[in-house]
């Protein structure tokens, strides 16, 4: 029997045409979409389907060789970001022509973050074009945009996997979609005791969650009333996944000549997004967990769609399999 699904679609560059086959699984399963919340990658994605024409999109992505994302990209010397992207996006204002997101067939919201008032914006109404261009914006890799005054960027600087903006309706399943696993191996949504049988250390999760509210609270219903996230300090904790590295590091090397410093920049964001989704979901953790590896490929591989879909279908056939859904 098929149920009412909520799903938060994760930032995390080219690996997010992984929703797409997330996307048609949960349709094939017989499941509704009820409300589609996005970030970066997974704005767009979300809001294509929300508004009708993931389909269009699908057959455009899948076709792009290497040579054609490069001459999409469009370089840009003026600063604010190294990619204009305005060719993409100009493609993607076409298929989505002029939809709004308050006419969307299903409730969408794209959140971007306002980098002035270091705040998290959720666009829950307004042209799906433009909500989608904010939240895509990944800092010094594509250009930013000002909407009603307001420096916008990537969403996943505040919120890689948006589950917060679902919870006003009514639904069955929680489902998200996260870019940012460990290296193919998956990522804990909670940390774990090192040690012993490895049980989740649920009651030290909790008694961290008040430390990080500002982070893991709710975001904006609009642009206009966004409200300021203050953000503290958090400690690890101890023996837990992603605790700190003992070093002693006695000498060092250069990094490889053959890693761009793009590639550098890419993987510094991805490591801040997956840090931020955990403890997101260690407070709010969704029904679902679809974790896609961070190294399934590079943020910029936009022509791996074929790829990406196929392994976003099946890792979403694994996660559901596992959930009796």
């Amino acid at each position: 029997m098929g149920r009412r699904v909520a799903l938060a679609l994760g930032a995390g560059g080219a690996r997010g045409y992984a929703h797409i086959g997330a996307l048609q699984v949960i349709e094939e399963r017989g499941h509704e979409v009820v409300a589609i919340a996005g970030t970066s990658m997974g704005a767009l994605v979300g809001g294509l389907a929300a508004a009708g024409k993931l389909d269009a999109y699908t057959e455009w992505v899948t076709g792009l060789t290497q040579r054609d994302v490069w001459r999409l990209l469009d370089m840009n010397l003026g600063g604010g970001g190294a990619i204009r992207a305005e060719r993409i996006f100009g493609k993607v204002g076409e298929i989505l022509e002029g939809a709004l997101i308050e006419e969307c067939s299903v409730p969408f919201t794209a959140v971007a973050t306002d980098l002035n008032h270091r705040r998290e914006v959720w666009f829950q109404r307004g042209p799906v074009a433009t909500a989608v261009r904010a939240s895509v914006a990944i800092p010094s890799l594509v250009t930013p945009i000002v909407v009603d005054g307001r420096l916008l960027v990537d969403g996943g600087l505040m919120n890689p996997v948006p589950i917060e903006p679902t919870a006003a309706v009514r639904s069955d399943l929680t489902v998200a979609v996260s870019l940012q696993a460990g290296h193919s191996t998956g990522m804990p949504v909670a940390p774990v005791r090192s040690g012993g049988m490895g049980t989740t250390v649920a009651g030290s999760v909790r008694s961290l969650t008040h430390r990080v509210s500002a982070l893991i609270g709710g975001g904006a219903h609009d642009v206009a009333d966004a409200p300021e996230h203050a953000v503290e300090d958090v400690e690890p904790v101890p023996g837990a996944a992603g605790a700190p590295a003992v070093s002693t590091a006695p000498g060092y090397a250069p990094a490889p000549r053959e890693l761009a410093s793009t590639e550098i920049f890419n993987r510094s964001f991805d490591t801040m997004a997956a840090l931020i989704t955990r403890y997101r979901m260690a407070s709010n953790p969704p029904d679902v967990l679809v974790s896609v590896p961070s190294d399934a490929c590079r943020t910029m591989d936009f022509h791996r769609a074929n790829e990406m879909i196929a392994l976003g279908r099946e890792l979403t056939e694994r996660a559901f399999d596992e959930a009796g859904c």
